[in-house]
């Protein structure tokens, strides 16, 4: 199948290549990222390939299907940034890669958490200029603390996994409990006493309607004072706005981001050499209590070919059948 792939980097190339030896598709590399200004780069591709800071609105999905698109592959697990009501309507098939490596996201979560604990990131800076003191790098123990997890779905049980061998006290939050909680000595929870209760609290669910801006003002304010947040879920889960308010007060004593709200016309490029014009990002770089990295927590070489692997079996699996078992629906979203 003729594939249009846009947000490419040369990683994207290698796993891509090297996986579609197995199935034989046609694939186009094109770096722009995929949004109303790039669609027509997409004309006569029966199916195109976007990544997560894709803008796939209606009108992208309109032109994609007057351009004669049939096929969306995602080669992520969320969706937050597909119409997929008008994919619907418009008659285009949306497939996602739901699982590729749990392991890579759950163990960059457990490397924010020791960061913004331990302070590494201080401490590698301090000593390449020869500063061996401690002051400013006091941690805290784990163990034997309590992490609230909301969602606990594959990432969120690993990172529930790799928790308990820490000694922590585990409790969480999802609509849809997992029976296999039992076995980390999980307790479900309400989302209030979630809050109440935790002094970590990592995001594992997938952003929608009811998850958007989960973590605000009023949420915080049912939170410890001093409690550290995680997110390496998707940036708009958190009120970014709220949670600055909450570290200058001290209600928020941490803060591990993989992810932002507006990282769309940031992350995944090199803006070393340029003013960052997001007043809010830079904001919050200004804060020594938060550790921030570029949607990076899903970037292993597993993680790589497993989505490539994944993305290619969708686009094969729709060639020859005109659907995916792993296909996004409508239900999804509704």
């Amino acid at each position: 199948m003729k594939v249009a792939v846009f947000s490419t980097e040369k990683y994207d190339r290698q796993f891509f290549d090297a996986a579609n030896v197995h199935f034989g598709h046609e694939l186009f590399y094109l770096e722009p990222h995929l949004n109303i200004h790039t669609v027509a780069l997409a004309q006569d591709f029966p199916a195109v390939c976007a990544f997560v800071n894709d803008d796939l609105d209606a009108a992208v999905i309109e032109k994609l299907a007057k351009h004669g698109t049939r096929l969306i592959a995602l080669r992520s697990a969320g969706f937050n940034h597909v119409d997929i009501q008008t994919a619907h309507d418009r008659g285009l098939t949306v497939v996602r890669v739901p699982a590729y490596s749990p392991y890579a996201v759950a163990e960059h979560t457990i490397g924010l958490l020791l960061t913004v604990n331990r302070k590494f990131h201080r401490a590698f800076n301090r000593v390449r200029e020869g500063n061996f003191s401690l002051e400013g790098l006091l941690g805290f123990d784990i163990h034997g603390l309590t992490v609230g997890i909301i969602g606990t779905g594959k990432i969120g049980m690993c990172v529930a996994s790799i928790l308990k061998g820490f000694g922590c006290k585990l409790l969480a939050y999802d609509v849809y409990p997992n029976p296999e909680a039992a076995q980390f000595g999980m307790d479900y929870v309400s989302l209030d006493e979630l809050f109440a209760r935790s002094d970590i609290i990592t995001l594992h669910c997938p952003l929608t309607p009811d998850t958007y801006h989960l973590i605000d003002q009023e949420t915080l304010s049912k939170m410890k004072d001093g409690v550290v947040l995680l997110n390496t879920s998707r940036g708009g889960l958190i009120n970014t706005l709220d949670v600055i308010e909450a570290l200058k007060s001290g209600k928020v004593g941490c803060l591990g981001l993989d992810v932002y709200e507006e990282e769309a016309d940031l992350f995944f490029e090199d803006l070393s050499s340029t003013v960052i014009q997001d007043d809010v990002f830079a904001r919050l770089l200004t804060f020594p209590n938060v550790v921030i990295t570029g949607h990076q927590a899903f970037f292993t070489r597993n993680a790589l070919y497993s989505i490539s692997e994944t993305t290619l079996a969708n686009i094969t699996e729709f060639e020859q059948t005109g659907t995916s078992e792993n296909r996004v629906t409508i239900d999804m979203v509704r």
